[in-house]
Protein backbone atom coordinates (compact mmCIF):
# COMPACT_ATOMS: atom_id res chain seq x y z
CA UNK A 1 0.00 0.00 0.00
CA UNK A 2 1.14 3.34 -1.06
CA UNK A 3 1.41 6.10 1.88
CA UNK A 4 0.33 9.20 1.43
CA UNK A 5 2.85 12.34 0.81
CA UNK A 6 1.84 14.61 3.62
CA UNK A 7 2.18 18.81 3.30
CA UNK A 8 0.98 21.31 5.34
CA UNK A 9 -2.14 22.87 4.95
CA UNK A 10 0.04 26.95 5.48
CA UNK A 11 3.48 28.41 6.04
CA UNK A 12 1.25 30.04 8.74
CA UNK A 13 1.55 27.21 11.96
CA UNK A 14 2.09 29.39 14.91
CA UNK A 15 -0.81 31.27 13.59
CA UNK A 16 -2.64 27.89 12.90
CA UNK A 17 -2.03 27.70 16.61
CA UNK A 18 -3.17 30.20 17.69
CA UNK A 19 -6.21 30.20 15.90
CA UNK A 20 -7.14 26.64 16.81
CA UNK A 21 -6.61 27.80 20.22
CA UNK A 22 -8.31 30.28 20.36
CA UNK A 23 -11.43 29.10 18.90
CA UNK A 24 -10.90 26.41 21.57
CA UNK A 25 -11.32 28.85 24.67
CA UNK A 26 -15.12 28.47 23.56
CA UNK A 27 -15.18 24.85 24.20
CA UNK A 28 -13.39 25.16 27.28
CA UNK A 29 -16.00 27.48 28.43
CA UNK A 30 -18.81 25.30 27.42
CA UNK A 31 -17.05 22.49 29.07
CA UNK A 32 -17.60 24.63 32.50
CA UNK A 33 -21.63 24.88 31.55
CA UNK A 34 -21.85 21.31 30.94
CA UNK A 35 -20.03 19.86 34.06
CA UNK A 36 -20.78 22.39 36.62
CA UNK A 37 -24.07 20.58 38.34
CA UNK A 38 -21.16 18.27 39.63
CA UNK A 39 -20.50 21.26 41.94
CA UNK A 40 -23.75 22.99 42.67
CA UNK A 41 -26.61 19.69 42.46
CA UNK A 42 -26.91 20.07 46.05
CA UNK A 43 -28.18 23.77 46.37
CA UNK A 44 -30.40 23.74 42.88
CA UNK A 45 -32.45 20.73 44.42
CA UNK A 46 -33.19 22.49 47.50
CA UNK A 47 -33.57 25.66 45.86
CA UNK A 48 -35.98 24.62 43.59
CA UNK A 49 -37.43 21.94 45.16
CA UNK A 50 -36.06 18.81 43.12
CA UNK A 51 -35.56 15.45 42.93
CA UNK A 52 -32.60 13.80 40.63
CA UNK A 53 -34.99 12.40 38.14
CA UNK A 54 -35.89 16.14 37.68
CA UNK A 55 -32.32 17.58 38.67
CA UNK A 56 -31.32 15.18 35.35
CA UNK A 57 -34.20 17.11 33.31
CA UNK A 58 -33.01 20.52 34.08
CA UNK A 59 -29.44 19.44 33.16
CA UNK A 60 -30.49 17.47 29.77
CA UNK A 61 -32.00 21.32 29.02
CA UNK A 62 -28.81 21.58 27.56
CA UNK A 63 -28.41 18.29 25.51
CA UNK A 64 -32.32 19.00 24.09
CA UNK A 65 -30.69 22.07 22.38
CA UNK A 66 -27.35 20.99 21.45
CA UNK A 67 -29.06 18.16 19.40
CA UNK A 68 -31.55 20.45 18.03
CA UNK A 69 -29.01 23.19 16.59
CA UNK A 70 -26.12 20.78 16.12
CA UNK A 71 -26.79 20.01 12.43
CA UNK A 72 -28.22 23.16 11.84
CA UNK A 73 -24.88 24.28 12.81
CA UNK A 74 -22.64 22.22 11.28
CA UNK A 75 -24.33 23.37 7.49
CA UNK A 76 -24.31 26.90 8.56
CA UNK A 77 -20.44 26.70 9.62
CA UNK A 78 -19.80 24.72 6.01
CA UNK A 79 -21.22 27.43 4.63
CA UNK A 80 -21.33 31.13 6.06
CA UNK A 81 -17.63 32.30 8.35
CA UNK A 82 -16.71 30.53 11.15
CA UNK A 83 -15.79 32.97 13.02
CA UNK A 84 -18.91 35.16 12.79
CA UNK A 85 -20.61 32.07 13.86
CA UNK A 86 -18.70 31.70 16.26
CA UNK A 87 -18.93 35.07 18.28
CA UNK A 88 -23.08 34.37 17.96
CA UNK A 89 -22.62 31.28 19.85
CA UNK A 90 -20.92 32.97 22.57
CA UNK A 91 -23.02 35.56 22.63
CA UNK A 92 -26.15 33.28 23.29
CA UNK A 93 -24.14 30.92 25.57
CA UNK A 94 -23.04 33.86 27.97
CA UNK A 95 -26.59 35.43 28.19
CA UNK A 96 -28.04 31.64 28.59
CA UNK A 97 -25.65 31.36 32.04
CA UNK A 98 -26.74 35.20 33.04
CA UNK A 99 -30.02 34.24 32.47
CA UNK A 100 -29.22 30.98 34.98
CA UNK A 101 -27.30 32.48 37.45
CA UNK A 102 -30.54 34.83 38.24
CA UNK A 103 -33.10 32.48 37.92
CA UNK A 104 -36.37 32.51 40.15
CA UNK A 105 -37.78 29.59 38.70
CA UNK A 106 -37.05 25.95 37.48
CA UNK A 107 -38.66 27.30 34.28
CA UNK A 108 -36.25 30.35 33.65
CA UNK A 109 -33.34 27.85 34.47
CA UNK A 110 -33.84 25.83 32.05
CA UNK A 111 -34.24 28.55 29.58
CA UNK A 112 -31.31 29.58 30.06
CA UNK A 113 -29.77 26.12 30.22
CA UNK A 114 -31.50 25.64 26.91
CA UNK A 115 -29.27 28.75 25.46
CA UNK A 116 -26.09 27.27 26.86
CA UNK A 117 -27.08 24.05 25.00
CA UNK A 118 -27.77 26.05 21.54
CA UNK A 119 -24.97 28.21 21.74
CA UNK A 120 -22.59 25.07 22.49
CA UNK A 121 -23.81 22.75 19.29
CA UNK A 122 -21.40 25.68 17.42
CA UNK A 123 -18.16 25.60 19.86
CA UNK A 124 -16.79 21.88 19.07
CA UNK A 125 -17.83 21.85 14.94
CA UNK A 126 -16.52 25.34 14.57
CA UNK A 127 -13.09 24.06 16.52
CA UNK A 128 -12.84 20.96 13.82
CA UNK A 129 -14.19 23.18 10.80
CA UNK A 130 -11.21 25.82 11.57
CA UNK A 131 -8.63 23.21 12.16
CA UNK A 132 -9.51 21.07 9.13
CA UNK A 133 -8.83 24.14 7.08
CA UNK A 134 -5.34 24.80 9.26
CA UNK A 135 -3.21 21.74 9.66
CA UNK A 136 -3.43 18.55 7.19
CA UNK A 137 -4.88 15.39 7.58
CA UNK A 138 -2.17 13.64 8.81
CA UNK A 139 -2.05 16.06 12.45
CA UNK A 140 -5.79 16.21 12.76
CA UNK A 141 -6.06 13.37 15.07
CA UNK A 142 -3.30 14.91 17.62
CA UNK A 143 -5.28 18.73 16.98
CA UNK A 144 -8.05 17.05 18.11
CA UNK A 145 -6.83 15.87 20.66
CA UNK A 146 -5.78 19.04 21.89
CA UNK A 147 -9.13 21.05 21.65
CA UNK A 148 -10.48 18.14 23.88
CA UNK A 149 -7.78 19.06 26.23
CA UNK A 150 -9.26 22.43 26.03
CA UNK A 151 -13.01 21.35 26.54
CA UNK A 152 -11.11 18.92 29.69
CA UNK A 153 -9.84 21.79 31.38
CA UNK A 154 -12.73 23.44 31.56
CA UNK A 155 -14.35 20.55 32.64
CA UNK A 156 -11.44 20.13 35.68
CA UNK A 157 -12.61 23.81 36.66
CA UNK A 158 -16.25 22.57 37.21
CA UNK A 159 -14.52 20.22 39.93
CA UNK A 160 -12.92 21.19 42.68
CA UNK A 161 -12.16 24.91 41.66
CA UNK A 162 -16.14 25.53 41.20
CA UNK A 163 -17.27 24.25 44.06
CA UNK A 164 -14.59 26.19 45.38
CA UNK A 165 -15.82 29.09 44.12
CA UNK A 166 -19.48 28.65 45.35
CA UNK A 167 -17.94 28.73 49.15
CA UNK A 168 -15.74 31.93 48.58
CA UNK A 169 -18.73 33.50 46.44
CA UNK A 170 -21.08 32.74 48.79
CA UNK A 171 -23.55 30.49 46.92
CA UNK A 172 -24.13 28.92 43.29
CA UNK A 173 -25.45 31.87 41.84
CA UNK A 174 -22.87 34.73 42.32
CA UNK A 175 -20.37 31.83 41.49
CA UNK A 176 -22.26 31.10 38.13
CA UNK A 177 -22.41 35.32 37.84
CA UNK A 178 -18.95 35.17 37.94
CA UNK A 179 -18.87 32.15 35.23
CA UNK A 180 -20.66 34.09 33.16
CA UNK A 181 -18.54 37.06 32.82
CA UNK A 182 -15.66 34.91 31.39
CA UNK A 183 -17.88 34.40 28.48
CA UNK A 184 -17.67 38.01 27.77
CA UNK A 185 -13.71 37.95 27.81
CA UNK A 186 -13.82 34.94 25.82
CA UNK A 187 -15.84 36.72 23.00
CA UNK A 188 -12.83 39.21 23.05
CA UNK A 189 -10.31 36.82 22.47
CA UNK A 190 -12.10 35.17 19.56
CA UNK A 191 -12.89 38.80 17.65
CA UNK A 192 -9.66 39.77 17.93
CA UNK A 193 -7.56 36.50 17.18
CA UNK A 194 -9.65 34.08 14.99
CA UNK A 195 -9.60 33.71 11.58
CA UNK A 196 -11.36 31.27 9.28
CA UNK A 197 -8.71 30.61 6.87
CA UNK A 198 -4.90 30.92 6.42
CA UNK A 199 -4.32 33.92 4.27
CA UNK A 200 -2.63 31.61 1.91
CA UNK A 201 -5.70 28.96 1.59
CA UNK A 202 -7.92 31.50 -0.74
CA UNK A 203 -8.34 29.14 -3.90
CA UNK A 204 -9.37 26.45 -1.67
CA UNK A 205 -11.97 28.70 -0.20
CA UNK A 206 -13.33 29.41 -3.78
CA UNK A 207 -13.30 25.35 -4.87
CA UNK A 208 -15.23 24.48 -1.48
CA UNK A 209 -17.51 27.03 -2.22
CA UNK A 210 -18.23 25.83 -5.70
CA UNK A 211 -18.45 22.38 -4.67
CA UNK A 212 -21.31 23.50 -2.18
CA UNK A 213 -23.02 25.69 -4.77
CA UNK A 214 -23.19 22.66 -7.12
CA UNK A 215 -24.26 20.22 -4.90
CA UNK A 216 -27.15 22.33 -3.05
CA UNK A 217 -27.92 22.36 0.23
CA UNK A 218 -30.05 19.28 0.24
CA UNK A 219 -27.54 17.30 -1.35
CA UNK A 220 -25.10 18.09 1.24
CA UNK A 221 -27.55 17.39 4.14
CA UNK A 222 -28.56 13.86 2.07
CA UNK A 223 -24.01 13.66 1.72
CA UNK A 224 -23.62 13.58 4.86
CA UNK A 225 -26.69 11.69 6.31
CA UNK A 226 -26.86 8.51 4.00
CA UNK A 227 -22.85 7.73 5.17
CA UNK A 228 -22.85 5.25 7.75
CA UNK A 229 -19.44 5.81 9.11
CA UNK A 230 -20.49 9.01 9.93
CA UNK A 231 -23.54 7.28 12.03
CA UNK A 232 -20.93 4.32 13.25
CA UNK A 233 -18.54 7.17 15.03
CA UNK A 234 -21.08 9.01 16.56
CA UNK A 235 -22.22 6.21 18.19
CA UNK A 236 -18.91 4.90 19.38
CA UNK A 237 -17.67 8.24 20.91
CA UNK A 238 -20.84 8.67 22.14
CA UNK A 239 -20.79 5.24 24.51
CA UNK A 240 -17.27 6.23 24.92
CA UNK A 241 -17.92 9.68 26.71
CA UNK A 242 -20.84 8.52 29.07
CA UNK A 243 -18.36 8.60 31.98
CA UNK A 244 -17.92 12.59 31.01
CA UNK A 245 -21.66 13.21 31.23
CA UNK A 246 -22.46 10.49 33.77
CA UNK A 247 -19.65 10.73 36.39
CA UNK A 248 -18.14 14.03 35.45
CA UNK A 249 -20.94 16.09 34.88
CA UNK A 250 -23.46 15.17 37.17
CA UNK A 251 -22.92 11.94 39.44
CA UNK A 252 -19.68 10.87 40.05
CA UNK A 253 -19.12 12.07 43.43
CA UNK A 254 -22.41 11.48 44.73
CA UNK A 255 -21.33 7.65 43.67
CA UNK A 256 -18.25 7.77 45.60
CA UNK A 257 -20.11 9.46 48.77
CA UNK A 258 -22.42 6.39 48.70
CA UNK A 259 -20.36 3.54 47.47
CA UNK A 260 -16.78 4.03 48.26
CA UNK A 261 -17.70 6.03 51.78
CA UNK A 262 -15.25 8.89 50.80
CA UNK A 263 -16.27 12.56 51.57
CA UNK A 264 -17.66 15.13 48.80
CA UNK A 265 -13.83 16.81 49.34
CA UNK A 266 -12.61 13.94 48.32
CA UNK A 267 -14.41 12.48 45.98
CA UNK A 268 -13.99 15.66 43.93
CA UNK A 269 -10.18 15.01 43.70
CA UNK A 270 -11.08 12.07 42.20
CA UNK A 271 -13.47 13.43 39.75
CA UNK A 272 -11.14 16.15 39.16
CA UNK A 273 -8.68 13.47 37.98
CA UNK A 274 -10.89 11.92 35.37
CA UNK A 275 -10.58 15.31 33.82
CA UNK A 276 -6.99 15.17 34.31
CA UNK A 277 -6.93 11.56 32.86
CA UNK A 278 -8.80 12.61 29.47
CA UNK A 279 -6.11 15.63 29.24
CA UNK A 280 -3.60 13.36 28.95
CA UNK A 281 -4.96 10.41 26.97
CA UNK A 282 -6.76 12.91 23.99
CA UNK A 283 -3.26 14.02 22.71
CA UNK A 284 -1.88 10.54 23.64
CA UNK A 285 -4.01 8.72 21.63
CA UNK A 286 -4.08 11.30 18.81
CA UNK A 287 -0.60 11.25 19.02
CA UNK A 288 -0.33 7.78 18.82
CA UNK A 289 -3.09 7.19 16.22
CA UNK A 290 -1.31 9.91 13.66
CA UNK A 291 1.95 7.84 14.62
CA UNK A 292 0.82 4.46 13.90
CA UNK A 293 -0.92 5.92 10.79
CA UNK A 294 -4.20 3.62 11.87
CA UNK A 295 -8.05 5.17 13.60
CA UNK A 296 -9.36 2.40 14.60
CA UNK A 297 -6.90 -0.37 15.99
CA UNK A 298 -6.21 2.82 19.03
CA UNK A 299 -10.29 3.05 19.10
CA UNK A 300 -10.82 -1.08 19.81
CA UNK A 301 -7.61 -1.15 22.67
CA UNK A 302 -9.50 2.50 24.70
CA UNK A 303 -13.30 0.00 24.54
CA UNK A 304 -11.47 -3.08 25.74
CA UNK A 305 -9.31 -1.06 28.65
CA UNK A 306 -12.13 0.49 29.50
CA UNK A 307 -14.43 -1.86 30.24
CA UNK A 308 -11.66 -3.21 32.66
CA UNK A 309 -10.95 -0.47 34.35
CA UNK A 310 -15.02 0.24 35.26
CA UNK A 311 -15.18 -2.93 36.27
CA UNK A 312 -12.17 -2.73 38.79
CA UNK A 313 -13.85 0.68 39.60
CA UNK A 314 -17.33 -1.22 40.34
CA UNK A 315 -16.47 -4.74 41.66
CA UNK A 316 -12.73 -4.40 43.67
CA UNK A 317 -13.79 -4.36 47.29
CA UNK A 318 -12.41 -2.10 50.22
CA UNK A 319 -10.44 0.51 47.44
CA UNK A 320 -8.05 3.83 49.40
CA UNK A 321 -8.90 6.67 48.23
CA UNK A 322 -5.78 6.58 46.61
CA UNK A 323 -6.68 3.85 44.36
CA UNK A 324 -10.25 5.48 43.68
CA UNK A 325 -8.34 8.55 42.72
CA UNK A 326 -6.09 6.60 40.31
CA UNK A 327 -8.73 4.43 38.65
CA UNK A 328 -10.86 8.12 38.04
CA UNK A 329 -7.24 8.81 36.31
CA UNK A 330 -7.60 5.78 33.85
CA UNK A 331 -10.95 6.01 33.46
CA UNK A 332 -10.48 9.32 31.90
CA UNK A 333 -7.50 7.95 29.91
CA UNK A 334 -8.65 5.50 28.09
CA UNK A 335 -11.94 6.27 27.41
CA UNK A 336 -10.16 9.51 25.83
CA UNK A 337 -9.95 7.23 22.35
CA UNK A 338 -13.21 8.84 21.51
CA UNK A 339 -11.43 11.57 20.03
CA UNK A 340 -10.35 9.72 17.00
CA UNK A 341 -13.54 9.07 15.44
CA UNK A 342 -13.66 12.91 15.09
CA UNK A 343 -10.77 12.52 12.69
CA UNK A 344 -12.36 9.41 11.42
CA UNK A 345 -14.95 10.97 10.50
CA UNK A 346 -13.11 14.09 8.77
CA UNK A 347 -11.58 11.96 6.84
CA UNK A 348 -14.17 9.98 5.37
CA UNK A 349 -16.10 12.88 3.59
CA UNK A 350 -14.77 15.66 1.88
CA UNK A 351 -13.25 18.55 3.47
CA UNK A 352 -16.18 20.95 2.49
CA UNK A 353 -18.56 18.72 4.09
CA UNK A 354 -16.41 18.50 7.52
CA UNK A 355 -18.85 20.65 10.00
CA UNK A 356 -22.37 18.93 8.52
CA UNK A 357 -20.59 15.34 8.89
CA UNK A 358 -18.88 16.01 12.14
CA UNK A 359 -22.68 17.13 13.33
CA UNK A 360 -23.60 13.96 13.03
CA UNK A 361 -21.42 12.40 15.41
CA UNK A 362 -22.35 15.25 17.77
CA UNK A 363 -26.09 14.70 17.62
CA UNK A 364 -24.96 11.31 18.85
CA UNK A 365 -23.28 12.22 21.73
CA UNK A 366 -25.48 14.96 22.66
CA UNK A 367 -28.56 12.60 22.50
CA UNK A 368 -26.65 10.01 24.62
CA UNK A 369 -26.54 13.00 27.08
CA UNK A 370 -29.75 14.01 27.47
CA UNK A 371 -31.20 10.05 27.29
CA UNK A 372 -28.78 8.65 29.54
CA UNK A 373 -28.45 11.62 32.49
CA UNK A 374 -32.22 11.15 33.43
CA UNK A 375 -32.16 7.55 32.63
CA UNK A 376 -29.37 7.09 35.52
CA UNK A 377 -31.31 8.65 37.78
CA UNK A 378 -34.26 6.94 36.96
CA UNK A 379 -32.62 3.34 37.26
CA UNK A 380 -31.46 4.94 41.03
CA UNK A 381 -35.20 5.30 41.99
CA UNK A 382 -36.23 1.81 40.68
CA UNK A 383 -34.54 -0.11 43.44
CA UNK A 384 -36.48 1.10 46.15
CA UNK A 385 -33.48 0.97 48.98
CA UNK A 386 -33.49 5.39 48.77
CA UNK A 387 -34.48 7.61 51.43
CA UNK A 388 -36.23 11.02 51.93
CA UNK A 389 -34.76 12.65 54.77
CA UNK A 390 -36.09 16.18 55.23
CA UNK A 391 -37.12 16.43 51.39
CA UNK A 392 -34.10 15.26 50.02
CA UNK A 393 -33.65 12.00 47.93
CA UNK A 394 -30.77 9.75 49.90
CA UNK A 395 -29.60 7.29 47.37
CA UNK A 396 -27.65 3.39 48.76
CA UNK A 397 -24.79 2.06 47.04
CA UNK A 398 -27.07 -0.10 45.87
CA UNK A 399 -29.13 2.48 43.75
CA UNK A 400 -25.90 3.77 42.86
CA UNK A 401 -24.13 -0.01 41.83
CA UNK A 402 -27.62 -0.56 39.49
CA UNK A 403 -27.15 2.51 37.66
CA UNK A 404 -23.39 2.25 36.81
CA UNK A 405 -24.23 -0.74 34.75
CA UNK A 406 -25.38 1.32 31.81
CA UNK A 407 -21.38 1.93 31.57
CA UNK A 408 -19.92 -1.59 30.90
CA UNK A 409 -22.77 -2.21 28.48
CA UNK A 410 -21.98 0.69 26.36
CA UNK A 411 -18.16 -0.08 26.18
CA UNK A 412 -19.25 -3.25 24.94
CA UNK A 413 -21.53 -1.67 22.13
CA UNK A 414 -18.37 0.79 21.54
CA UNK A 415 -16.15 -1.98 20.72
CA UNK A 416 -18.91 -4.21 18.59
CA UNK A 417 -19.55 -0.34 16.44
CA UNK A 418 -15.67 -0.26 15.94
CA UNK A 419 -16.24 -3.75 14.13
CA UNK A 420 -18.16 -1.27 11.10
CA UNK A 421 -15.96 1.91 11.17
CA UNK A 422 -13.79 2.04 7.93
CA UNK A 423 -10.02 2.53 8.56
CA UNK A 424 -8.82 5.76 6.94
CA UNK A 425 -5.09 5.36 7.40
CA UNK A 426 -4.99 8.82 7.88
CA UNK A 427 -5.86 9.67 4.19
CA UNK A 428 -8.72 11.93 3.30
CA UNK A 429 -11.17 11.16 1.40
CA UNK A 430 -11.62 13.28 -1.89
CA UNK A 431 -14.79 15.17 -3.98
CA UNK A 432 -14.74 12.62 -6.67
CA UNK A 433 -14.98 9.89 -4.18
CA UNK A 434 -18.16 10.94 -2.57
Amino acid sequence: MSHPSYHEKTVHTTLAWMVTLTASLFFFYEFIQLNLFNAIDEPLMRDFGLNPAQLGQLASMYFYANAIFLFPAGNMLDRYSTKKLLLFAVAICTIGTFIFALSKSVMMAGFGRFLVGAGASFCFLSCIRIASRWFSPHRMAFVTGIVVVMAMLGGLVAQTPFALLVEYANGWRNAVLIDASLGIIIYLAIAFIVQDRPPDAQEEAKADQQHLQSLGLWRCIKLAALNPQNWWGGIYTSFMNLPVFLLGALWGMHYLVAVRHVTLVQASYATTMFFIGVILGSPLFGWFSDKIGRRVLPMIVGAVLSLIVIFVLMYMPDLSLQSIIVLFLLIGLVTSSQVLSYPTIAELNPIYLTSTAVSIASICIMASGFIFQPFFGWIMQQSGTHKVIRGMTVFTARDFDLAMMIMPVAFVIALIVTLFIRETYTRSVSASDV
